[in-house]
């Protein structure tokens, strides 16, 4: 805070006094990018991202976009969320002065799940790469809608993967999450399964001048619907923060580094790879609790400090939830020409037979057979 001098003085007003930044919270530096890779796949070419208007999704654009492609195709099936990145891309090109004037950028309302659609916006369009942000990805929220969930992350994951592989786009990257680790939700399982899609399909359709690989990564801070936000908003309501465990930990990172090593990751890419985010250790929750109270100006109160301002109450884990998440399925990660991306070997299920367990979970869908949905996974 500055001294109350200068505040008299008008040398500085309140409204220079800054929000909390979410690297402060981070704890550690933040990661810079490869330039020569965030080029690679975007400088002068056709990019398509869907779930444009995500947390993730947004964040892609605005990297994309600062790289100067010819095109960048926003697929969202959210007409605000789109209306809003569309407005914010547009406002980033006018700031830009000259240099991104004449990237053009267009929204498509589709879901990923119209095939039809998205094979004509592909076929029209002719990305030469292609991001897969779009996914449902709330663990609460996807465990109370599975068939919707599943539909959304595997049977959209694999449309859009035959469809770019049918129209010869040349780089596809699937955003994936660290709970598809050893999954203990039908968030997670969903997005295991949409990975072995991809990789059973690269091997089905070998030598078809595609690279498709996967990014996985943890936790982002302050996206939609995440743990800062909550934390932020309870602080400001006057507390209680609600925590689920006492030991619970997550992977951070923060939506800008976890959007340019996407682009990086996928940039590396020979066939179907495996890229895994390295993202520092763990934080314990409750220390990241600890430290927004403090960055926040206030106390904690507990045993110890009965008059402090925010407490924090244990409520138990939620349906599905993990104390720990993984990166990785194996113990085998491979260092990459980038310090914080690894790559994994990893198995997967043939395409031979994965179709057909596809096709069977394809009709228990339709069907709302939540039960067998569940026995499939």
């Amino acid at each position: 805070l500055p001294s109350i001098s200068d505040l008299t003085e008008g040398k500085i007003t309140l409204s220079d006094i800054r929000e909390l930044d979410i690297g402060d919270i981070l704890g550690r530096e933040q990661i810079l990018p490869n330039n020569k890779l965030l080029n690679q796949n975007v400088r002068s070419k056709v990019v398509l991202v869907t779930g444009a208007g995500g947390s993730i999704g947004s964040e892609l654009c605005k990297q994309i976009l600062k790289q100067s492609p010819i095109k960048l195709l926003l697929v969202e099936v959210n007409e605000y969320a789109l209306y809003k990145i569309h407005q914010d891309l547009e406002e980033i090109k006018e700031k830009s002065g000259h240099n991104l004037k004449n990237v053009k950028v267009i929204p498509l309302l589709s879901s990923v799940q119209n095939i039809d659609r998205m094979r004509h916006i592909i076929e029209t369009y002719k990305p030469n790469t292609l991001y897969h942000a779009a996914a449902y990805k709330h663990v609460p929220l996807v465990e109370e809608n599975i068939c919707e969930g599943v539909r959304n992350n595997v049977m959209g994951t694999l449309n859009i993967a035959k469809i770019a592989i049918e129209q010869k786009v040349s780089n596809f990257v699937l955003i994936s999450s660290d709970k598809a680790v050893y999954p203990t939700n039908i968030m997670g399982a969903s997005k295991r399964l949409a990975e072995i899609c991809l990789q059973a399909l690269y091997d089905d359709f070998k030598n078809i001048g595609i690279r498709l690989c996967l990014v996985r990564f943890g936790n982002v801070l302050d996206s939609s619907g995440s743990i800062i936000p909550r934390i932020k908003k309870q602080i400001k309501d006057g507390g209680p923060l609600t925590l689920t465990h006492l030991d619970v930990t997550r992977y951070f990172m923060t939506i800008p580094e976890a959007a340019q090593l996407v682009i990086q990751a996928g940039a590396m890419s020979k066939g179907s790879d495996v890229f895994l985010l390295e993202m520092g250790n763990p934080v314990k929750i409750l220390d990241l609790m600890k430290r927004v109270i403090l960055l926040s100006g206030l106390t904690l109160q507990d045993k110890d400090n009965t008059d402090g301002d925010i407490e924090i109450q244990i409520i138990g884990l939620r349906p599905g939830e993990k104390l720990h998440e993984e990166l990785f399925l194996g113990n085998n990660p491979q260092k990459t020409e980038h310090p914080k991306i690894l790559k994994a070997e990893e198995d997967f299920t043939p395409w031979i037979h994965l179709e057909k367990d596809l096709h069977k979970l394809e009709t228990v869908l339709d069907k709302n057979q939540v039960d067998e949905v569940i026995k499939i996974l």
